[in-house]
């Protein structure tokens, strides 16, 4: 079922994601393309292939603010906690969570949770897996979203190298007939490409680092979380297909590139459990 948090600072980010993908859009079919590729088949091949990559960079985006990142369910009776204090609590975790299949317990939930699933406390829920809660898709990063979270992180970097390629072509482009030759419009010309450029440079460092963080993540097979609470360093290490496999799911490696459905190993085990 759809999610959509009301985070005011998730919905922001999202307002901002959105408008500097429409913008580089409206740059690169109004200023680029319709002056420098004007009456040319490279003009219909940039218009439809920019377009496919805003289109995958949309649905990638939009699996991931939507879909359930692994929340996991509350017990339909409550843990009695007259017994345990807050720091016994931590320890007791502390203890078990190093362990491999060791449950531990939410004390804000008020209940069980499965191994590596931590509590966030934005959407107030613990989630499996959870990496990190992120902004520009107004969700968490968890088991069963991260795939879509990665192709996003590519297809803004793809997006980015496109619009630059797309920009530097145009300012090298000595002969150009169809460029307007009015001053007005020369100058505004200029103006969206060196916006256009300062974008898709700062978002294409920005998403670089993140994917780069991301990666080395997933083939250290450790969180975000597990990174600042040194949970994963005793884990046995496993090849990278296979963690890849975690994350992308069971399909062909071509799905995993595609903002399609592919449950991440073992999600049909956890669909519906209660301890």
């Amino acid at each position: 079922m759809p999610i959509f948090r009301k985070d005011p600072c998730g919905i922001i980010c999202m307002i901002i994601t959105y408008g500097a993908v429409f913008y580089a859009d409206y740059v690169v079919i109004r200023w680029i393309i319709m002056t420098s590729f004007y009456d040319s088949l490279w003009g219909c091949f940039h218009l439809v292939a920019f377009n496919i990559v805003v289109a995958f960079l949309t649905a990638a985006h939009m699996r991931a603010v939507l879909s359930d990142p692994g929340i996991v369910p509350l017990s339909p009776t409550k843990i009695d906690f007259s017994d345990h204090n807050t720091k016994t609590l931590k320890e007791r975790n502390s203890e078990l969570e190093g362990e491999a299949g060791a449950w531990t317990i939410c004390s804000r939930c008020e209940a069980f949770r499965p191994p590596r699933a931590h509590h966030c406390r934005i959407c107030n829920r613990c989630i499996r897996r959870m990496d990190h809660h992120c902004p520009w898709i107004n969700n968490c990063v968890g088991e069963w979203n991260q795939k879509y979270f990665m192709q996003f992180l590519i297809y803004v970097g793809i997006l980015c190298l496109y619009a630059s390629a797309l920009v530097v072509y145009s300012w090298v482009t000595v002969d150009c007939p169809f460029c307007p030759q009015d001053t007005l419009i020369k100058q505004t010309r200029v103006l969206h490409s060196v916006i256009l450029m300062l974008e898709s440079l700062l978002f294409g460092m920005f998403v670089m680092a993140i994917m780069i963080d991301q990666l080395s993540a997933v083939f250290s097979d450790e969180t975000a979380v597990e990174h600042v609470k040194k949970l994963g360093r005793h884990r046995p290490r496993k090849p990278r297909m296979t963690l890849l496999s975690e994350i992308c799911g069971r399909g062909p490696v071509l799905l995993w590139v595609l903002p399609c459905h592919s449950a991440p190993l073992g999600i049909e085990q956890v669909n519906n459990y209660h301890v």
